[in-house]
């Protein structure tokens, strides 16, 4: 998930993730969002006991996984290591397993029921992908861990409890590029939830999680072609697609000052077999263009596409714009939210975080819209200026207090899994407020 940090100044602190949409009663002070609404009582702290014992014990085990992962970081679609790595290990929990899960090589499925007549079917993702050149910068070595322990836990609490239910367990590749999600959306793998959780590490004060929502996400591949010459013996022959590139960017770095300051537009220029005395007539552009809300990423795209189309044609190229799939922004579920706060707080010593407005974007936002889901956010130890996709980052996410946290929210996520299977008046409240946007 790609975040930009903000900075902090000495003596200063900062939070995880925005709270706009975590309890239904929020105000805001300066540039910042504060909890005014009451936390719930926790629901079978017998349950969050069992939860956390199972977690304990399987704590060095998955903190060796998060290790093997880290230190054999894989690109979008290309987790092979991280899936053959995971499946064996859930294998071995009793999970029923599926490699290569609905035609994708890297993702996977391992599933769990207890129980005749099991009314309900909990969804839990574990992210595995890396980033280029830099590992594991966003932590998601943690998050592959995290899924797998809120799974095995849930498990765990089903059998010594006696609850009927299912637990799966997604593995989810291509989070950080190829919205992979939504691929798995669409292929039908999220049919079979009643709700999803899953969580994230970034910077931000110790030991504190909150949530929020994050930025709706479209990418741009642009392609221009024109024609070679010779750029110092015939250039009046040649149509300079570099030029159109170039020209492009300037469009956008203009337009950005008529934007919101919640709006987002950045990306790059590149090509192949350029030459100083060659006009170029291929040049390519790759951009991300993000907005807070869907609606507004739609109507800043098609302003950001202009840019392209004028470009080509005051150069004499021709444009190949395509509109990759879109990330939406992170809906949290308010009934799932106001648990997860109350077990994170009450009964696991958490604090509650708070941040500016948000900088990142995440294919889970797509599950958010089709079931109810949850999306937490937790902070781990970081170097300053070490923040999301930073190579300070991907140190951190290797270190034992980062493993530490990921096991404190792991706990709070399976106790709050475990109760949408178990507590029917509970998960309609779950279902209603997800029918309601909430």
């Amino acid at each position: 998930m790609e975040i930009e940090q903000p900075r902090k100044e000495p003596g200063e602190e900062y939070s995880i993730v925005d709270l706009q949409t975590c309890c239904p009663e929020i105000s805001k002070t300066t540039s910042k969002l504060h909890y005014t609404s009451d936390i719930e009582d926790l629901w079978r702290p017998e349950i969050l006991e069992t939860v956390k014992g199972a977690v304990d014990d399987l704590s060095n085990d998955l903190r060796a996984l998060s290790l093997q992962i880290h230190g054999h970081p894989e690109v979008a679609l290309q987790e092979k290591f991280a899936h053959d790595t995971l499946t064996k290990f859930m294998e071995g929990q009793g999970f029923e397993v599926t490699r290569h899960y609905l035609g994708m090589e890297t993702a996977w499925r391992a599933a769990f029921t207890h129980g005749e007549g099991a009314k309900r079917v909990i969804g839990v993702n574990s992210e595995m992908d890396a980033l280029p050149g830099i590992g594991h910068a966003c932590g998601h070595n943690l998050i592959a861990v995290a899924g797998v322990g809120i799974a095995i836990a849930i498990r765990v609490a089903l059998e010594k409890h006696d609850i009927p239910g299912t637990v799966v367990l997604l593995g989810t590749p291509a989070e950080e590029s190829g919205n992979g999600k939504g691929k798995l959306i669409a292929k039908g793998a999220y049919n079979e939830m009643d709700a999803c959780i899953m969580c994230h590490p970034t910077a931000g004060p110790e030991n504190s999680t909150a949530l929020g929502t994050t930025l709706a996400l479209t990418s741009i591949n642009i392609e221009f072609t024109g024609h070679t010459a010779h750029a110092a013996a015939a250039p009046w022959e040649g149509r300079n697609a570099l030029d159109a590139a170039f020209l492009a960017y300037s469009s956008i770095s203009l337009l950005r000052q008529q934007i919101k300051p919640s709006h987002r537009v950045h990306g790059v220029v590149y090509g192949d077999n350029w030459a100083t005395n060659i006009i170029p007539d291929k040049a390519r552009m790759r951009y991300f263009v993000r907005a807070p809300t869907s609606k507004e990423l739609q109507e800043l795209v098609a302003r950001v596409s202009k840019c392209f189309g004028a470009a080509a044609k005051a150069t004499a190229c021709d444009a190949d714009i395509q509109l990759g799939s879109t990330n939406h922004e992170l809906r949290q579920n308010t009934a799932l939210g106001d648990s997860f706060l109350a077990v994170a707080r009450s009964g696991l010593g958490m604090e509650i975080g708070e941040v500016p407005e948000p900088g990142a974007s995440t294919d889970f936002g797509n599950v958010t819209y089709i079931l109810p889901a949850l999306h937490p956010g937790y902070s781990i130890p970081t170097e300053p200026d070490g923040g999301n996709h930073t190579p300070a980052f991907a140190k951190s996410a290797a270190s034992v207090e980062a493993h530490r946290v990921t096991m404190t929210v792991t706990k709070a996520l399976a106790y709050i899994g475990v109760r949408v299977l178990e507590d029917d008046a509970y998960y309609q409240k779950v279902k209603d407020s997800f029918a309601s946007g909430s």
